[in-house]
């Protein structure tokens, strides 16, 4: 279980909130809305009403007992570097920051953020690769130079074993996993033979991975 401090409960926080509640893990969250704090206290463990560009109120919830804190401001460019600069001043060990665009994700680096995630972006590179293509159902990007698909099996490897196709060696990507009516197959054995009514879970570069899309 992981200790977490969540500034932010509009809807990317209140969203984090609830997942990290699935997940069995403790959260503190922080919002300046009362309605907003009311709203998440059934998923989170704790909860207050407060500024986070308030040097006295970030100063007093002992951030360095987290194991992660999370600035999930978004809308506000500057009370979200003003969070991230603060947590870090106050000894945050590992701050996580939403960016709502290219040039906030480069302040708040700067700031002090460890990593930061740009939903808005991701979401939109990730829709616009899976509308692309007919054969993709879903996408993750690792690395410029990486990504993982998910795909229709290709005709041609229908009646194929992983050791029959030598897709590593021929084709430069890994098959990852194996789905099929919603049952996952990590990692499937080289004997496996492909059929049509698969979806493959391939890691690769995008050139080699695009032939097969």
């Amino acid at each position: 279980m992981k200790s977490i401090l969540l500034i932010g409960l509009g809807r990317f926080g209140r969203h984090m909130a609830i997942e990290f509640s699935r997940q069995k893990q403790e959260v503190m969250a922080i919002d300046k809305s009362e309605e907003r704090i009311n709203d998440a206290l059934p998923y989170v463990t704790n909860a207050q009403i407060g500024d986070a560009t308030s040097e006295r109120f970030m100063a007093s919830l002992g951030v360095r007992n987290f194991d992660l804190c999370i600035v999930a401001i978004g809308d506000d460019f500057q009370s979200s570097l003003e969070a991230t600069a603060l947590l870090k001043d106050c000894g945050a060990s590992f701050v996580l920051a939403r960016a709502s665009r290219d040039v906030h994700a480069r302040f708040l680096l700067r700031n002090g953020a460890d990593r930061v995630v740009y939903p808005e972006k991701e979401m939109a590179v990730r829709t616009a690769v899976t509308c692309s293509f007919r054969r993709v159902f879903d996408y993750i990007t690792l690395t410029p130079d990486c990504a993982i698909y998910e795909v229709c099996v290709p005709s041609g490897w229908v009646g194929h074993t992983v050791v029959d196709l030598q897709v590593r060696s021929r084709f430069h990507i890994a098959v990852l996993a194996v789905k099929k009516d919603g049952h996952v197959i990590p990692v499937p054995d080289a004997s496996h033979t492909m059929q049509a009514d698969e979806r493959l879970l391939l890691l690769g570069a995008p050139q080699d991975i695009r032939p097969f899309l």
